[in-house]
């Protein structure tokens, strides 16, 4: 299987600036509706608005595909954690629980910086830890 890693990227930097927005104008619309495209995308892969901005913004700004052979199953998996985060994050405010809001999305800014900048996957680690008790389990 292969992953765009330029795509991958695109969609760490909207997702930082987006939840970023929505933190500093506590507009928890803004975390929802990224959190519903990225749960999307983990959902149905080929349907992405994420992977559709990409191609619609991203490529016709330069940026070039970067394929490697990688299953992005654990990306997949990941961006769906971010989801479920930025969901709770909306929530969190629309009860006027604006603190917890911004603790869940500064969460989600600071782990797609870590994976930007150094290419640790917080929830692709977290799907391999899946994985491995799964086959554990099923032994």
């Amino acid at each position: 299987m292969k992953t765009d890693l330029s795509a991958l990227k695109f969609n760490q930097l909207t997702v930082v600036a987006v939840t970023a927005l929505a933190v500093l104008t506590r507009q928890p619309w803004l975390a929802a509706l990224l959190g519903l495209a990225m749960l999307a995308g983990a959902v149905w892969p080929q349907r992405s608005p994420m992977k559709w901005l990409y191609r619609m913004v991203g490529q016709p700004l330069g940026l070039k595909p970067e394929i490697v052979e990688e299953s992005p199953e654990a990306h997949h998996f990941a961006q769906g954690v971010g989801g479920v985060f930025l969901l709770a994050s909306a929530l969190a405010a629309f009860a006027g629980a604006g603190v917890l809001s911004a603790v869940l999305g500064v969460s989600v800014i600071a782990l797609a910086l870590l994976n930007l900048t150094a290419r640790i996957c917080v929830g692709c680690l977290m799907y391999f830890q899946y994985r491995m008790l799964r086959f554990r389990l099923n032994r």
